[in-house]
């Protein structure tokens, strides 16, 4: 439908919208129109991301000068998923627009014939004239949006001259060079890091000059050499393009899709990657520094956005990674050597830029195709100033690397020596001992790693995977000295033994990042309009005072159905009524322990098709899985389900889950066990009969014996006066809800959400589930004993089983008339509630009127 919000001509590809659709894109539209950041909740399985699509490209298209759409998402399905629904709004927007088009030129025709009604000779003369005219080509098709289905693929076409910023729409999705890599070499090694290097080795600027100057001396990758003999004159034709029609798409002219998109970039009105090309300095400044700051930042499914910020800023280093980082040097130094005999002037001209102050000063870039690094602290952070004297000679800053190498050593090996133990300082105390034990200054380690970055492009290293101990080593050293200074946002954490293997030793330093504000900061004061969404936000007034911001709108929206399709159980006690959780002095019982056991058994036995089961940490998973197969509960399980279990491995889970769902479609049913906080429970989706029920034993607290989280909690009570028990229950709990929003993806879909652990029943953990759950937690549901729940589960299945009543499905979508009337006329603005409080109820009202 096509309706008017607000003002503002919005595109949204369906007949029918749900009322907190609507909410969410007036809502959406309010912050844009502040020009402010927003936090907003909406119930999964509720169309969050066309949404945000229709609204924000509707947006664009009314007001050209808005900036690019920046659409960050977590994982490749979900990005492949944005463009699909992306194509599908603009294919919409492009059908409307060619449709009143058309009516115009019709209307303009009818009156013109009209007009000249009599005029006889001139009308025949030109209607011969028409006759003997070419006829009119039609309009072009845009896109084929036609939603998600199996064996399609979308045919991502130009775009017609219309579309965000007044000209045609490009779309781009950007990914690692895993996922664009189109040489079969390449393409052939097993890892992330292996491609990375395989690609640089063939991409290097010495590597390319020098087959140029001597054809068939060194293997180049011919995608990539096209790509560079065409160079800036490449345009991309206007259309949505996933990852696999840009692999398509380049290598059907012979260029590399990785540096092709790329270089397309600033010239995309949509881009769609990952949160680590915005939020990961080192990745940042190399991908998005160009980016306008009218953009638009989109962060989807962002309920653990404080966890990536102060990922993308922490740095550990262990004895072995110390040891790799020595061999390492001792590299450097023979390559320098050798090159002070073979090519002295090279080094020369690398001194003379840094004397210069060249390339910290962003005058001398490195190409895209270089092995180069980007420093993790944050370009405000960093003097831009001349490379200190003492750092700028080559074997200079080997030697200076040697000592701050070898201090880290003898940290290391004093705390897990016998009078060692876990330490904690600041950096500022840290950065005391290294530049007194060492006699360096600090203000060299702020350009460690930058100098590294130069020095390896100098001597033209293009396996920087053999150097990544190193420039860990750089980049804490660079880290370090940048926020040693004024209120310590940081934590040096130095424990002997941080190994999860019994028995075995492994000492390690951590700087650990406290402030997750610290990584984001920049976004908010850079870009216009940053929307944080997600379908598990609550409690959302904490996110403010984490990521220190104020947010224009803050919502959470429940979701509207014509059917109790979600029903939370709380099961607190087993069948004997004993209580069960995994608290850590009841985890070990071997009571609870069957209750577990025979309470699985029992809703396996009663729930068709699939269930998933999560666990709070990889370790309970197994102990429990072992001691299940030692009482025979796991044979009395297969009895009605297949078992598949969820592991470390990225290959075993995914075989895992494809045999899983085939258990599933051939209705044999299996139950699949899954970890909070691993993989499956953050990317993977259990709809319609691959999940009928998500069981979530216990609660998924974070391991409070950590030394880092316990700095992080202190921090966090210290400056934000957060308490630590509310920041533990509210990570706990939102984890726990994503784990069970896994169930449920649209209002025609039902699902079981029990949470497996007496303390739900509390109102400090349940208050904190999302509103969209808690509507539906009723207090029946609470404090249940595993016979009590059965009963529940039995008639909730016994009701989903019905035929859907089509009337009542209808009666939660509202009609092009319903959301007109829904739309306040303009006279009459200043007249309803004045600051916005009175939204939801306001629409509800004109709704049943």
């Amino acid at each position: 439908m096509r309706f008017d919000l607000d003002g503002l001509d919005v595109f949204f590809p369906y007949d029918r919208i749900y009322l907190e659709q609507h909410q969410y894109m007036r809502s959406l539209k309010q912050s844009l129109d502040a020009g402010g950041h927003c936090l907003l909740e909406m119930p999964t399985g509720t169309g969050k991301t066309v949404c945000l699509l229709s609204l924000i490209t509707s947006y664009q298209f009314a007001k050209p000068s808005t900036g690019k759409l920046i659409y960050c998402t977590r994982t490749v399905p979900e990005m492949n998923h944005v463009m699909e629904e992306l194509a599908t709004v603009l294919d919409y927007r492009a059908k409307e627009l060619a449709k009143a088009e058309n009516q115009d030129e019709r209307q303009a025709v009818g009156s013109e014939s009209i007009e000249d009604m009599g005029g006889g000779q001139q009308a025949a003369a030109e209607g011969s004239h028409e006759e003997l005219s070419p006829p009119k080509k039609k309009p072009r098709k845009v896109i084929n949006g036609k939603g998600k289905r199996k064996g399609v693929r979308l045919h991502m076409g130009p775009l017609s001259n219309k579309g965000a910023g007044g000209s045609g729409v490009l779309a781009l999705c950007l990914s690692s060079r895993r996922n664009m890599c189109v040489h079969e070499r390449v393409m052939a090694e097993s890892d992330r890091e292996a491609v990375d290097a395989a690609c640089r080795s063939l991409t290097a600027s010495w590597v390319v000059e020098e087959a140029r100057k001597n054809p068939g001396s060194q293997e180049t990758c011919s995608y990539f050499d096209s790509f560079q003999a065409v160079g800036e004159s490449i345009t991309m034709p206007s259309g949505v393009y996933d990852l696999q029609e840009l692999k398509e798409w380049g290598k059907g002219r012979g260029w590399c899709p990785y540096y092709l998109t790329r270089q397309a970039i600033n010239h995309a009105n949509i881009l769609v990657f990952n949160y680590q090309y915005m939020l990961d300095p080192k990745v940042a400044k190399m991908v998005s520094k160009e980016l306008e700051s009218e953009s638009i930042v989109v962060f989807d499914e962002a309920h653990n956005i404080d966890s990536v910020c102060i990922e993308a800023l922490s740095v550990t280093i262990n004895d072995r990674g110390l040891e790799q980082a020595t061999r390492s040097l001792g590299r450097l130094a023979s390559e320098v050597s050798r090159m002070k005999k073979s090519d002295t002037q090279r080094l020369q001209n690398e001194y003379q830029n840094l004397l210069n102050g060249l390339i910290d000063q962003g005058l001398i870039d490195a190409p895209a195709n270089e092995a180069g690094l980007a420093s993790n602290a944050l370009s405000p952070d960093v003097l831009n100033e001349a490379v200190p004297g003492n750092i700028r000679r080559a074997e200079h800053f080997i030697a200076f690397m040697k000592k701050v190498v070898e201090h880290l050593k003898a940290r290391l090996r004093s705390v897990a020596g016998p009078n060692g133990g876990v330490q904690s300082e600041t950096p500022l105390a840290f950065l005391h001992r290294l530049t007194h034990g060492t006699a360096l200054e600090a203000k060299p380690l702020r350009f460690a790693y930058s100098r590294l970055s130069s020095l390896l492009r100098t001597l033209q290293v293009s396996n920087l995977d053999d150097f990544n101990s190193l420039t860990d080593v750089a980049d804490f050293a660079t880290l370090l000295a940048t926020y040693s200074e004024g209120v310590a946002k940081f934590a040096i954490i130095m424990e002997p033994n941080a190994s999860s293997i019994p028995g075995a030793i492994d000492p390690v330093i951590q700087l650990a990042c406290l402030d997750s504000s610290l990584a984001i900061a920049p976004l908010f004061k850079r870009f216009g309009s940053v929307i944080i969404t997600s379908g598990t936000l609550s409690p959302i007034d904490l996110y403010p005072k984490l990521l220190q911001f104020k947010p224009c709108v803050s919502v959470s929206l429940t979701m509207s159905t014509f059917r109790p399709c979600i029903r939370p159980l709380v099961i607190a006690r087993g069948s004997d009524q004993l209580a069960v959780s995994t608290k850590y002095e009841d985890r070990g019982d071997m009571g609870v322990i069957r209750n577990y056991g025979a309470m699985l058994v029992e809703l396996c036995s009663c729930i068709p098709d699939g269930v998933v089961a999560f666990f709070t940490s990889y370790s309970y998973m197994e102990s429990l899985v072992s001691e299940w197969d030692a009482v025979g509960i796991l044979r009395e399980l297969t009895k009605s389900k297949l078992v598949f279990i969820e592991t470390k491995d990225v290959v075993e889970t995914t075989l895992a889950l494809d045999n899983y769902r085939r258990a599933c479609d051939c209705g044999r049913g299996a139950v699949f066990l899954s970890v909070a906080r691993g993989k499956v429970s953050e990317g993977i989706n259990f709809d319609r009969h691959y999940g009928r029920a998500v069981i979530m034993f216990g609660v998924p607290f974070q391991y409070t014996l950590s030394h880092v989280l316990r700095a992080r909690l202190e921090y966090l009570q210290t400056h934000y006066q957060i308490r630590e028990q509310d920041f533990l229950n509210f990570d706990a709990i939102r984890q726990a809800s994503q784990c069970v929003g896994r169930v449920i993806r649209s209002k025609t879909d039902y699902g079981l959400m029990i949470f497996a652990d007496s303390r739900y029943s509390r109102h400090d953990k349940r208050s904190k589930l999302p509103k969209w759950i808690l509507n539906f937690l009723s207090d029946g549901y609470l404090n249940l004993s595993t016979d009590m729940a059965m009963q529940h589960v039995r008639h909730f299945l016994r009701l989903m089983g019905q035929p859907i009543d089509q009337e009542a499905l209808q009666s939660v979508l509202l009609t092009l008339d319903e959301v007109n009337r829904m739309n306040p006329p303009p006279e009459n603005l200043n007249e309803t509630a004045g600051e916005g409080g009175a939204m939801v109820e306001s629409e509800t009202n004109l709704l049943l009127s």
